[in-house]
């Protein structure tokens, strides 16, 4: 129980901060703002550790792989503690890879929530500080798909679309973790 319990806290713990660094790659790849609120809670919680290693891992084109790399850092360290936890001898490589692959499926799950907030929003307040980011945040994915589903009586369905796409990838991308959890 003692074990379960640990490894409850840590993946909370790493979890919470590993979105928060993908979050700070994702506002800054699609160009969202950070003056809004989640933006600069964003933006304080994370600099302590990324500015100073920007100084070693400089950006590229356009990507702050600084939060990149302590993201998928971050989240190695997680599953290496939660395997050392439950008694089990963590593999390097099937680590390292997992987590990248953990990487993908957070960044998707950011997208939904994105896609929600966004799509709730627009039923009932056509304003809000987090419409300009939500926006940068979804236009890229729903754009596409715009272009191929007109809307339909007012709806626009892409969000839908993009939702069941989403999905979709997850459950392939389940399938990748659990090979690469295998095979390292």
């Amino acid at each position: 129980m003692a074990a379960q319990i640990a490894v409850f806290l840590v993946d909370t713990v790493f979890t919470f901060f590993v979105f928060l660094l993908l979050a700070r790659f994702h506002f800054q790849w699609l160009r969202a703002p950070f003056h809004n609120p989640a933006g600069q809670f964003v933006l304080v919680s994370t600099s302590w550790l990324v500015m100073p290693v920007r100084r070693i891992v400089p950006g590229l084109a356009g990507l702050d792989l600084a939060s990149l790399l302590l993201a998928w850092l971050a989240q190695a360290a997680s599953l290496a503690l939660q395997v050392a936890i439950m008694g089990g001898e963590p593999r390097p490589g099937a680590i390292l890879a997992v987590a990248a692959v953990d990487l993908v499926r957070y960044s998707l799950y950011l997208l939904v929530f994105a896609v929600l907030v966004q799509a709730v929003m627009s039923w009932f307040q056509t304003y809000s500080p987090f419409a300009p980011a939500l926006a940068a945040l979804t236009r890229p994915f729903l754009r596409p798909l715009q272009r191929f589903i007109p809307p339909l009586g007012g709806f626009d369905l892409t969000p839908l679309v993009l939702l069941v796409l989403i999905q979709v990838i997850l459950i392939v991308l389940g399938h990748v973790r659990t090979l690469a959890a295998s095979v390292g």
